[in-house]
């Protein structure tokens, strides 16, 4: 619940930097002239912004199953390999004080993710590829990775993260696209709202500003993996079955993940502005150089 109340304090503080950006820079006065109501339009805004991030937030873990190719929770172990498999993560979750997650196997390549909008509230899968090609111990810590995704709140910091680039999309895509639209029309003095200029304006900004946006989303994104090998090392004790894991990943052929989980796999796109995970070396000599 704190989690929430932050992302409801972050809609109220991101809604008082753009009222307050716009009327230092006197913007606001200019397009309130041309017959725009920039109070409005932060409302909107942040709505439009925060709506969808929050509630792809809260449907991350049914979606999560409902996409996974496979994907199967464990409910009651079948065998002695799913026994051992929640166990694990029983294990870990009660170490990291945290609520027991569902736990779910599904068929494809190496990889694993966490997902759910609550600490005690989510689920953890491990891919089949994962658990043939990894010994125990890695296996073990690739676990222990995504129980620290859980336990450091990533799904909703991750939400935060959208939420305020996706408000600020909305916003300066439409001031932009209305300041534009005013010089154009600036001599036409039969004109009433919005024209074609804002239209074409406001859509080419959104796509330049939500490529940029996305490029500060995957920063964030990959910053939080270093975060979360770290607390993969502490809940095992030492960061040498993290180290290994990451190492065996980079001989592997990690699976592709569905789009709503991509961003809390063990591993995903490398080595660009736009990937939402380090590259592997980086990570394993992060771990190396940590105390």
């Amino acid at each position: 619940m704190k989690r929430i109340a932050l992302l409801i304090l972050t809609n109220l503080a991101v809604m008082a930097v753009l009222l307050i950006s716009t009327r230092l820079l006197g913007v606001d006065r200019f397009l309130t002239a041309q017959g725009l109501n920039i109070t409005a339009l932060a409302v909107f805004s942040l709505i439009v912004g925060f709506a969808g991030a929050f509630i792809s937030l809260l449907m991350s873990k049914p979606m999560a199953k409902w996409t996974t190719p496979g994907l199967t929770v464990i409910h009651q172990p079948r065998n002695a390999d799913e026994a051992w498999i929640v166990d694990t993560v029983r294990r870990f979750a009660d170490k990291a004080q945290i609520g027991m997650p569902e736990v779910a196997i599904y068929e494809g390549e190496p990889n694993a993710f966490a997902t759910g909008a609550f600490k005690n509230s989510s689920l953890v899968a491990v891919s089949t590829g994962l658990l043939q090609g990894m010994t125990r111990e890695e296996v073990e810590a690739v676990i222990a990775h995504e129980v620290a995704h859980v336990a450091n709140g990533d799904m909703v910091t991750m939400t935060l993260v959208q939420g305020v680039m996706n408000t600020f999309v909305v916003f300066l895509s439409r001031v932009i696209g209305y300041a534009v639209d005013s010089f154009l029309r600036r001599n036409d003095e039969n004109s009433s709202g919005p024209g074609l200029g804002y239209m074409i304006t406001s859509f080419v900004m959104e796509i330049l500003l939500g490529v940029l946006a996305s490029i500060i989303v995957n920063w964030f994104s990959r910053q939080r993996e270093f975060r979360a090998d770290a607390g993969a090392a502490a809940l095992m004790g030492r960061k040498q079955p993290m180290i290994n894991a990451l190492a065996r990943l980079g001989g592997m052929a990690p699976g592709a993940l569905p789009k709503t989980v991509a961003a809390m796999g063990i591993a995903g796109g490398i080595g660009s502005w736009f990937a939402t995970h380090p590259p592997l070396e980086e990570r394993i000599a992060a771990l190396q150089q940590a105390s």
